[in-house]
């Protein structure tokens, strides 16, 4: 009798839990908690102002998303972040800045000799909407780069599977 009251009183149970919707289908769709801004850092051990398979990446780098008003240019927000140990950062924004523009820009670089900005390169652009068609909410940014003071002696060698045949007239 005992074991038929406690089955009876789990179904019970079970039948109310259903018919207030907890158990009711589950909503799959991602919550949106905000995006991730990735991307990489590089040491332009060339100077030549793009990547090469000289490049290397730059652990401990300093990079920020700045988001600005599209109409006053007024900065609404800022996040930090550091790459890893292979360049790459992941930076956590917060919210929608469907209405700001933002970007992802260099701060500093742990290895001295290798700390100056590569010109054009120093910030990237990244769309922090949902309302863009993208499903994820990883937003992905244009590498960014520090350049040394004076290009690597093997570089004059790799510049040169760069060169157009125009180029040698």
């Amino acid at each position: 009798m005992a074991s038929l009251r406690a089955s009876l009183l789990l179904a019970a149970a079970l039948c109310a839990l259903a018919a207030s919707g907890a158990a009711a289908s589950r909503d799959l769709r991602p919550l949106r908690a905000g995006f991730v801004v990735r991307g990489r850092v590089w040491c332009d051990t060339c100077r030549a102002g793009f990547e090469t398979p000289a490049s290397t990446y730059i652990a401990g780098a300093k990079v920020r998303v700045d988001c600005r008003s599209k109409t006053t240019g007024v900065k609404t927000c800022s996040f930090e972040g550091h790459t890893d140990r292979t360049g790459t950062y992941n930076i956590l924004v917060a919210d929608e800045y469907e209405h700001e523009l933002c970007e992802s820009v260099l701060v500093s670089s742990p290895d001295m000799r290798c700390a100056a900005t590569v010109p054009g390169r120093e910030r990237a652009p990244v769309f922090l909407t949902s309302k863009n068609g993208v499903a994820s909410n990883v937003r992905m940014a244009n590498a960014l780069g520090f350049q040394k003071d004076v290009a690597l002696p093997r570089c004059a060698q790799i510049l040169k599977m760069y060169e157009d045949e125009d180029d040698l007239v």
